[in-house]
């Protein structure tokens, strides 16, 4: 998202059946920005980018881009705006890497429009950025986990929106490519101003890259800001769980979480 974007969520509840996972939450998006959201599982992460990016529709609340209501918004002219790469996402049957990161252009498309030079040089782009261009022609099925979650990544990137939702994108992936992903990320909210909002369960990689951070517990904001405010052993606790130390990570100077188990915590005695 650049600065002439806006993205807000006023008094959302969104929720399954009988059974309310957000619970009348307000939260403003720093534009420009990369936002991490943590929390617990089932604390509504995932459930809240998908309202978010228009595909779950709120019990009451509403999701406002740009001042409008997301979803009374064209599909269309949502997804030129804002992209989403959702949780576990699956591809067609037989689909080659380059046809699905080229789906990533489709809402910049006209009816009957033909296939551009621009369409050409973005998916270009994305698989070079994922370091995928050797893949382009191999079908999506045949990829190992990690090499399908960087194809579906290259075509969140194809799609060129200024606001990027992403849920668990380092899922699948080794460490190396965990943090190619995330600095691939800091690279694109740099050059193009893109906001990045992401769903992350390692709270050191949230707290290394996030510029805000957002933790969820129980389908409330139980603690947001920057990440040397909001991790802290007692947010830990609330959120996770579980006790913890926090120092400063000696690489990047953010928090550096350590939890404190039952095992191996040489600062016990006896």
């Amino acid at each position: 998202m650049t600065t002439d974007h806006s993205l807000l969520v006023e008094e959302l509840t969104l929720g399954y059946k009988d059974r309310d996972v957000i619970d009348s939450l307000d939260l403003a998006i720093p534009p420009g920005r990369i936002t991490v959201i943590v929390g617990a599982n089932a604390c509504g992460k995932s459930t809240l980018l998908r309202s978010m990016s228009r595909l779950l529709a709120p019990r009451s609340g509403r999701v406002l881009l740009d001042g409008q209501k997301v979803h009374r918004l064209p599909p269309k002219k949502v997804a030129r705006t804002l992209g989403l790469l959702p949780q576990s996402p699956i591809a067609p049957e037989g689909i080659t890497v380059s046809d699905l990161v080229g789906r990533g252009r489709h809402p910049h498309q006209r009816v009957l429009a033909r296939w551009s030079d621009a369409d050409d040089e973005a998916v270009a782009a994305a698989l070079e950025a994922t370091e995928t261009v050797e893949l382009a022609e191999r079908p999506v099925d045949e990829l190992s986990g990690g090499q399908r979650q960087r194809v579906w990544i290259a075509m969140a990137l194809a799609q060129r929106t200024d606001v990027l939702l992403l849920d668990e994108p380092t899922t699948f992936l080794d460490v190396s490519h965990q943090v190619e992903v995330l600095d691939l990320l800091t690279d694109l909210n740099a050059s193009r101003g893109t906001t990045i909002v992401l769903v992350l369960h390692d709270l050191n990689l949230a707290a290394r890259y996030a510029d805000h951070l957002i933790a969820l517990a129980a389908g409330r904001i139980h603690a947001s800001g920057p990440p040397d405010q909001v991790i802290t052993p007692e947010t830990v606790e609330a959120v996770f769980g579980i006790s913890s130390r926090v120092i400063t990570d000696p690489t990047s100077g953010k928090p550096l979480m350590l939890p404190i188990g039952r095992h191996h915590d040489a600062t016990r005695t006896g």
